[in-house]
């Protein structure tokens, strides 16, 4: 994919779009609560959506955006859901992408890089001015979507938050974030927050059928993606599962490690096209060792990545001194693994030097 045409910022490879998604799943309170201040007259022109990545954020702002574009009545009751006809005028522009009342703001493309910039800018903001003077000339609702909020720098951070302080009549403003503890105070406490929760399993299988993904291992994936359906997708997608049931086999042996699978598993993160690879293996070890951490605090998990992941966590991690000791180890490989990537560091040397540090760390749970 070589241009902005083939991929967007916002889009999770694997999934539709966030406007092009018919049900949002797991997320009634957040809407409910949406719906009951626009019935009562209690509408805010900014708005906060959080919670984790891939729940449903963004396409609970695109389903409030339709809402508010197709219903421009403020004072309308009646309401008791965000739904709006598919074949409602608005609605098929919002899914078109070309809502002349809509404005969309996200990580725009570098034509010299030929990739998406890492953040947003403070351009991508400053057209928010030509857009509400155009869109006013049409009357209407205007609804701005800001996706992800906490992509924003400084200065497109200061920019919003003046069209936050000062917002044009009609105008509602969506911000959807990962971590709005990055986001600025004023910014915050101008908006009304809307949040998102993680998904059940039941949810999460609707939503990947939803997305076009059949598993038999809808739980293993809510545990794994701490229910967030973008992660499951991003799991499926990549092998996740089997690479996960790879290293629960690899760690039943502690605090002993077969040295010999272990030379297998980062062999396999060696070597050209293999980036993904040693990408999603760094992640899984640092979820299985916060796993650990956790299973130490709260015993034996309910839920299981891979078959055996119970009765392996509950027995290298029995207690609240295990816990710290995988929560140090954590701590420690994820800056192993920051710096490894910055500087290059080799990818099988820096997956087995993790493997032997989590063998070094049982042993001494065990000798505890």
């Amino acid at each position: 994919m070589s241009d902005e045409a083939a991929a967007e910022p916002d889009r999770i490879p694997g999934a539709p779009h966030p406007r092009e998604t018919a049900v949002l799943y797991g997320q009634q309170t957040a809407e409910q609560a949406f719906v009951d201040a626009f019935t009562a007259g209690r509408m805010h022109s900014g708005w906060l959506i959080t919670g984790p990545r891939g729940v449903g954020k963004a396409t609970l702002a695109w389903k409030i955006a339709t809402f508010l574009l197709a219903n421009p009545d403020p004072d309308m009751l009646g309401q008791h859901s965000l739904a709006v006809d598919r074949d409602h005028p608005d609605a098929k522009l919002v899914q078109s992408g070309a809502h002349p009342r809509l404005a969309l703001i996200r990580r725009p493309w570098d034509e010299k890089t030929g990739k998406f910039r890492a953040e947003i800018t403070v351009d991508a903001v400053r057209s928010l001015k030509h857009f509400f003077q155009m869109s006013a000339t049409d009357g209407g609702r205007r609804v701005v979507i800001v996706d992800a909020a906490d992509e924003m720098n400084r200065n497109a951070a200061n920019a919003i938050l003046k069209e936050l302080e000062e917002p044009p009549a009609g105008a509602v403003i969506l911000l959807v974030a990962h971590q709005p503890s990055k986001l600025l105070p004023t910014i915050r406490s101008r908006c009304r927050e809307l949040r998102c929760a993680a998904l059940g399993p039941d949810d999460l299988s609707r939503a990947l059928a939803q997305a076009g993904h059949s598993t038999d291992h809808a739980a293993s994936l809510a545990a794994l993606a701490s229910g967030s359906a973008g992660d499951a997708i991003r799991l499926l997608g990549s092998g996740g599962l089997a690479l996960y049931a790879d290293l629960v086999q690899l760690f039943d042996g502690l605090p002993q490690i077969n040295r010999q699978a272990a030379l297998r598993l980062a062999d396999a993160c060696a070597g050209r096209g293999s980036e993904a690879r040693f990408g999603l293996t760094l992640d899984l070890i640092d979820l299985f060792i916060a796993r650990s951490a956790r299973a130490g605090l709260l015993g034996e998990p309910t839920t299981q990545g891979a078959q055996g992941e119970a009765r392996l966590l509950a027995r290298i991690a029995p207690d609240a001194r295990a816990a710290q000791a995988w929560a140090r180890l954590q701590q420690d490989l994820s800056e192993r693994s920051r710096h490894g990537r910055a500087v290059n560091l080799d990818p099988a040397a820096l997956i087995l030097d993790m493997i032997f540090k989590i063998e070094e760390t049982a042993q001494g749970v065990a000798a505890a």
